[in-house]
């Protein structure tokens, strides 16, 4: 996967998109290489295993630097990213911030949304990472964000309701077809996708059609690389999984779980749905709703020629400090603690994926501590040829393009070819706009 992070490296320098509305610019404060006693803002969205495990690691900061005080700050992805947008304009942001691969564009579309990490060398240890794996998070030159841990989606099974079905784990899309008559006969679905989460029904019509045709569905600079036909077929994919009995429709999603997340509803927790998709670096909120052990990883999903092209990977998370921040060495010190403290690597295990950080992944490694689904799922993604997934296509306003197609198509209020072409001309529209 390595090599994938070198594509990127040229596109994350000239990331600059005008479309952007000007900002007022503010004084930045300089780093003097000291820690002053102060107070810092911290905030992070997550399930409940990565809220626990943070918690501890700053209770652990505090023991070890008393004088300064971390305010965390945290929640569930819903909404989050409207949250942490709004307090970017208003200059009201967190000192220090976990954000998401696309906040690159939207916030600091020139590279002077964050502030430069580089200027931080005194405090934050950058010698622990791979050039490749630091690449994702520069813009124009200026190192916006530090990667926590490279992730993909993959496919995890409840074990138990399989066992009890008599039925493995599918490897090709065509098993995975077949599973919806024998679970179905029972009420049960052996795959379900995550309304919520965002795009994730999109996620995985997209793999299924970029293992087909070798094309990108957005490339690396932001240009749609799908044609309509290309859509299309990926939406009579998604359309073929309802009809199958794979997955829920749309609507029965929403009437039986309302707005809780896939993992927080009684269908998943109860084993009526058996298999989910989710990042390798969030799965431990799936793993921890059931019994230990129950959660299994799955092959990816290959044709029946075993080609697994087309399934993706990105920097699952990334630690940025803001620009107006009135303390920017004590903000690098926190963050160099999250990504390089051996102790602290322990208590976050890998409730953020497998630590990009060498120094970490090897405390990890030597405590034993480097397992569970997230190291599984590593280790499945690496095996397999994935690319990289464009940052434009994780952009909220993408999502809303995908959605509005995959609602459209299950509710039927329109027809296929009328909900492709909707959405080809929406996001070939977008992009355009936002590259001039």
């Amino acid at each position: 996967m390595k090599k994938i992070f070198l594509k990127i490296a040229a596109v994350c320098c000239a990331m600059s998109l005008s479309a952007c509305s000007a900002k007022t610019v503010h004084k930045v404060t300089k780093p003097d290489g000291k820690l002053d006693k102060c107070s810092l803002r911290f905030s992070w969205w997550g399930g409940d295993d990565r809220h626990e495990a943070t918690l501890k690691a700053i209770e652990l900061w505090n023991k070890k630097h008393p004088d300064i005080t971390i305010t965390p700050e945290y929640g569930g992805w819903d909404g989050w990213s409207e949250k942490v947008t709004s307090q970017v304009k208003g200059g009201t942001e967190p000192d220090i911030m976990q954000i998401n691969y696309d906040w690159l564009i939207s916030m600091s579309p020139d590279g002077n949304g964050f502030y430069d990490l580089d200027e931080l060398s005194s405090q934050l240890d950058l010698s622990q990472f791979d050039e490749e794996v630091l690449s994702f998070g520069r813009v124009s030159g200026k190192l916006n964000a530090v990667t926590v841990s490279v992730s993909g989606r993959s496919l995890f099974y409840n074990s138990e309701v399989f066992s009890k079905m008599g039925a493995d784990y599918p490897e090709t899309w065509n098993e995975l077809m077949a599973l919806g008559n024998s679970f179905g006969a029972d009420g049960l679905y052996p795959l379900d996708l995550d309304i919520q989460s965002g795009g994730t029904a999109w996620y995985l019509a997209v793999v299924y059609v970029q293992q087909q045709t070798g094309r990108q569905f957005i490339t690396l600079d932001g240009r749609l690389g799908f044609t309509v036909e290309d859509i299309k077929t990926a939406l009579s994919f998604y359309k073929q999984l309802e009809e199958s009995h794979v997955i829920r429709t749309v609507r029965t999603r929403t009437d039986e779980d309302g707005n809780a997340a896939l993992y927080q509803s009684p269908e998943f927790i109860g084993g009526r749905v058996a298999g989910v998709l989710e990042w390798g670096s969030a799965v431990g909120k799936y793993e921890s709703v059931l019994a230990e052990g129950v959660l299994e990883a799955g092959p990816l999903l290959t044709d029946e020629n075993g080609c697994s092209d087309g399934w993706m990977i990105k920097p699952s998370l990334l630690y940025a400090v803001s620009k107006n921040t009135e303390h920017p060495d004590e903000a690098a010190a926190f963050i160099n603690f999250l990504l390089n403290d051996e102790e602290c690597a322990e208590i976050l295990g890998t409730t953020r994926g497998i630590p990009a950080s060498h120094k970490a992944e090897a405390a990890l490694k030597n405590s034993g501590e480097l397992k569970g689904l997230s190291k599984e799922s590593d280790d499945i993604l690496r095996n397999a040829d994935t690319v990289t997934i464009s940052p434009y296509m994780e952009l909220s306003r993408m999502k809303e393009f995908y959605n509005q197609a995959i609602e459209s198509v299950s509710y039927g209020t329109a027809d296929i070819d009328s909900a492709a072409q909707q959405m080809f001309d929406s996001v070939n529209n977008y992009l355009e706009k936002i590259r001039k």
